[in-house]
């Protein structure tokens, strides 16, 4: 899973081709580290099709600021630039697909 920045966003998320969820996450948050696994396996399973991408919320103030993200993990998905959707805490697999699915 691709790591994103304040810096690469734009690029990374905003002008891609394919939905992307982005994963919010921080060091210090216990289910952000429990669901990473989770969004490893998806990232393969919808290669081609969607993106996953993690932002360090801790070191990339400015995009966190811009979503109005104030709890880790927040998973928001991006088509053609906008948010469509965005689920606030750990979520099973399955809610997870059904986000991205939405998306597609």
């Amino acid at each position: 899973m691709r790591a994103v920045t304040d810096q690469t966003f734009a690029d990374e998320v905003l002008a891609s081709d394919v939905p992307v969820l982005v994963d919010f996450w921080a060091e210090w948050c216990p289910p952000c580290h429990r669901i990473a696994p989770v969004l490893d396996e998806l990232s393969q399973e919808y290669e081609g099709r969607a993106k996953i991408v993690k932002l360090d919320a801790d070191h990339n103030p400015e995009t966190v600021r811009r979503y109005g993200v104030l709890s880790m993990p927040t998973l928001t998905v991006f088509r053609g630039g906008e948010v469509v959707s965005q689920v606030v805490g750990a979520r099973p697999k399955s809610k997870l697909k059904e986000q991205l699915d939405a998306a597609l």
